[in-house]
């Protein structure tokens, strides 16, 4: 009701959000936090930071500049990388007459992009502004270079809600003319309006096709721009008034990344988001049931954790982010997709075992490198046998321009060139893999070679919608850039191994098709469970991936920072577990490669045997919940403090028809100061992960509703309001609100603090004076209301939570969402907020 993303990733990018309202529990589950202040401060300098350069060299030894001496200008990057250019050249990832155009634009700065949030009380508001302010403006106070179209709404993207900047970031915070419009998308970003994110990133979750009773998990989540795009999605199919009985689970590796995943995704101020924290490759099951036929028995009672749909956007080189990375240029090289690529496999492997039968899964990259993207799926093909398809999306946003996959390729590795695993050197077979290639000796398809051309049949036929038919019959497959015609195919007899898998059906989106990043995404439906021997050949490869990523580790040449936090996973999970019980691990595992050919069972029945802890005696689940078995993370607790929710019902006249029982939970063990509520989706994850022993680590959930004031006034209830929850909680609140006339909303605003006597409406201001101490909500009333007990079942209603002091109001909301509440009033009714340089001067009203 109320108003309720660049690149750090594990995989590819930093966005860093505003945020709404005050930092919440945080702060109660990780020791030593840097302050809230600090932390915006420094996501705020990741924000306006430019993509770094290369720095200049230090001067020679006794080298001195003397006051009238100019110091050297920093040297603007070097784009180029001739490694680069003869590998994609080689996987001919665009035809020969393309190469030039490909690489001019990946040279030239990325377009800013961002993406208004729907479920935002004022998104109406801010589509007007764009479309009927900026717009015009933009395009006459900008050079003639970006004037024409230089805000645009995305073509493909649902319902006008992207937008497309005809200019780069950095630009943006350059250009004088752009200043109102770069603090407008500050301002936005903020408080969860808009959220900053490149366009191509935007892709993978309209792939999904989100229910509203869809349960979702984003596996690799940080920074979170997809995960509140997927909560947006969840939040626009729920009915009025009503929470959705959808959830999302976003999980991260990385501590570090969990916060600002956190950060972002509380700008949304949902009910339905946990925020976990695991390898993903190992994300936990959960299950409570003993065979695959046992999950079914009582349908009322979630017997184990699947998903209807998975967002795996796996870490990656990063490549196609180079136009916004410039240290890509410098530091890329083949061997970091090879080595990240049994990772993705696993990753996404984990993924399809936890996808329900006929739910989806999206696999994405922002990679380039075939090794990354067609073979992680071709070898997820061989491995699920017929329990997976890939699917054609192609009539799925057809303004969107995309090219399929491809069907051959080669590996590289220290600079020699393989078209199969058998042309490996025996020393280098267990790093450069078989499932690195197009087809194994188990999955190989005749395809046509003339000489030393060789030409894809798949790309023959199919290319993009938005791609000249005509033109896909010149497309080049020479590794030289020699192309060939169609009708030469018939004259050629050799063959070399290619994918029988139809990997045209995945899609590759190049920069110069629409002035874009690079991205690629596949699309997976689960037709049957996984049997026990694929899940099984899945954590051998792991194993021997941890060894692999752990000797890339030492070898600091082929680092990148796409991926320099992934290399530390391994030494993050021993921290975690105890070196006996790893060692344990190893040893099962290898134990079940030496049995894996005479065992036959269900995909459940190797979940079971993958769980880290035994099943708690049913007597032990309340202790469970007393403590957390997770290092540095405090426990989810659910407050059953009946006289702290009495307390709460009866000072706030709080309906019956909301269930505040059950849904209410903290993270301290005594005197919770903070207190959450969670939808009955999320209700029942937590359930289900005590009674397995708190598989799942949960650095964040639910939203903040209440926290405990420090008043000394008499007040009955200990604890107040949150903003954060204002939105949920507002339709079933029947006491202690109030009806401010527009001209008091906004002086209280304005000026935070004012005094009964001092408002315009003297009636206003004895309503309040003869309220008890405490909380209470101030809701904007309109000419149009004539009927108060419907106002806040309107969802365009403005209330703000307030603290009715000895004699004075005082508003309990964040200066950013402050100023967001006055733009609008200034929008919608022309009332100019306090300009005065010192904030606090406006804070007395005379």
């Amino acid at each position: 009701m109320l108003a309720a993303r660049t690149p750090i990733s594990l995989h590819h990018r930093v966005v860093a959000g505003g945020q709404r309202g005050r930092c919440d529990g945080g702060s109660e589950r990780r020791r030593g936090r840097a302050p809230c202040r600090q932390f915006a401060q420094a996501l705020e300098s990741l924000w306006r930071h430019s993509p770094r350069t290369h720095p200049p060299a230090p001067p020679a030894a006794g080298t001195a500049f003397t006051s009238g001496e100019a110091k050297p200008s920093r040297q603007p990057p070097v784009l180029e990388n001739a490694t680069f250019e003869e590998y994609y050249k080689v996987q001919q990832i665009v035809r020969k007459e393309e190469w030039d155009a490909f690489m001019n634009v990946l040279r030239k700065p990325l377009p800013a992009t961002f993406r208004i949030n729907a479920c935002c009380q004022f998104y109406k508001d801010i589509c007007s502004k764009l479309e009927n302010e900026f717009r015009r403006s933009l395009e006459s106070e900008v050079s003639n270079e970006h004037g024409e179209d230089a805000i645009t709404p995305l073509p493909w993207y649902p319902c006008n809600l992207a937008w497309h900047l005809n200019f780069s970031r950095k630009e943006l915070r350059k250009n004088k003319a752009l200043e109102s419009f770069h603090e407008f998308l500050k301002h936005e970003s903020e408080v969860g309006n808009i959220t900053r994110q490149e366009a191509v990133s935007m892709v993978p979750p309209l792939f999904l096709n989100v229910q509203p009773d869809h349960h979702i998990l984003d596996m690799c989540a940080a920074p979170g721009s997809k995960t509140f795009q997927l909560l947006e999605m969840i939040h626009q199919s729920k009915e009025p008034g009503l929470l959705p009985g959808a959830l999302v689970i976003a999980n991260d590796l990385n501590v570090r990344r969990c916060d600002l995943l956190i950060h972002n995704t509380k700008r949304m101020c949902t009910a339905n988001l946990i925020v976990t924290n695991h390898e993903a490759e190992n994300f936990p099951y959960c299950s409570l049931a003993k065979d695959y036929l046992e999950s079914y028995k009582d349908p009322c009672k979630l017997q184990r954790l699947e998903f209807d749909r998975i967002l795996c956007d796996v870490p990656c080189s990063g490549d196609g982010t180079i136009r916004k990375g410039y240290d890509m240029w410098r530091k890329w090289n083949s061997g970091m997709g090879n080595q990240l690529h049994l990772l993705q496999v696993n990753i996404a492997m984990r993924g399809i075992a936890l996808l329900k039968v006929g739910g989806r899964m999206v696999y994405s990259t922002c990679s380039m490198n075939p090794v990354e993207n067609e073979a992680v799926i071709a070898e997820l093909l061989r491995r699920s046998g017929n329990s997976v398809e890939l699917l054609d999306v192609s009539s799925e946003l057809p303004e969107l321009v995309r090219r399929p996959g491809l069907s051959t390729w080669k590996v590289q590795d220290r600079e020699s060139w393989f078209q199969s695993h058998d042309e490996v050197p025996h020393n280098r077979k267990n790093v450069v893999l078989p499932s690195m290639f197009p087809a194994s000796n188990s999955t190989e398809e005749s395809h046509t070679v003339c000489g030393d051309v060789e030409v894809n049949k798949d790309n023959m036929s199919i290319f993009s919608r938005n791609i000249n038919i005509e033109e896909t019959k010149k497309v080049n497959h020479d590794m030289d850039g020699v192309s060939i015609s169609p009708n030469k195919i018939l004259d050629c007899t050799s063959n070399i191994v290619s994918s029988k898998f139809p990997l045209h059906r995945c899609m590759r989106i190049v920069p110069h098709d629409q002035n874009s990043g690079a991205f690629f995404i596949a699309v997976l439906h689960k037709l049957s469970p996984l049997n026990g021997s694929q899940i099984k050949d899945t954590k051998i490869q792991h194993t021997l991936g941890t060894d692999r990523i752990m000797q890339f580790q030492k070898e600091p040449e082929q680092e990148t920072r796409p991926y320099e936090t992934i290399l530390t996973r391994q030494q993050h999970n021993v921290s975690e577990v105890d070196d006996t019980e790893m060692l344990g691990r190893r040893q099962n595992l290898s134990t079940d490669s030496q049995t894996s050919k005479d065992k036959k069972s269900t995909e459940v029945e190797m979940v079971l045997g993958d769980v880290e802890s035994t099943q708690p005696e049913s007597g032990d689940r309340m202790e469970l919940q007393k403590q957390s078995r997770w290092k540095g993370v405090d426990p989810v607790l659910f407050l059953n403090d009946e006289a702290v929710i009495k307390s709460i019902i009866s000072f706030f006249g709080m309906k019956e028809s909301f269930p505040l029982e059950g849904h209410l939970v903290t993270r301290s063990t005594d005197n919770a100061r903070r207190i959450y509520y969670v939808s009955k989706s999320v209700k029942e994850i937590l359930e289900l992960n005590a009674e397995v022993g708190g598989q799942l680590k949960i650095a964040s959930l639910g939203v903040k509703m209440f926290e405990r004031h420090r008043s000394k006034e008499a007040c009955p209830c200990a604890y107040r309001l949150s903003y954060e929850g204002l939105s949920l909680l507002l339709p079933y609140i029947s006491k202690r609100i109030l009806y401010a006339s527009p001209a008091d909303f906004h002086r209280l605003l304005q000026y935070r603090s004012i005094n009964f006597a001092h408002f315009l409406d003297t009636r206003f201001g004895e309503q309040a004076a003869s309220l008890m101490p405490g909380c209470c909500v101030v809701v904007l009333l309109l000419e149009g209301h004539k009927h108060v007990d419907s106002i806040s079942k309107d969802p365009s209603t403005i209330a703000i939570v307030c603290w009715r002091g000895k004699g004075t109001v005082n508003v309990m909301v964040s200066p950013s969402d402050r100023k967001d509440l006055l733009e609008r009033m200034a929008y919608r009714f022309g009332l100019k907020a306090c300009v005065e340089e010192d904030e606090r001067s406006c804070h007395k009203v005379n």
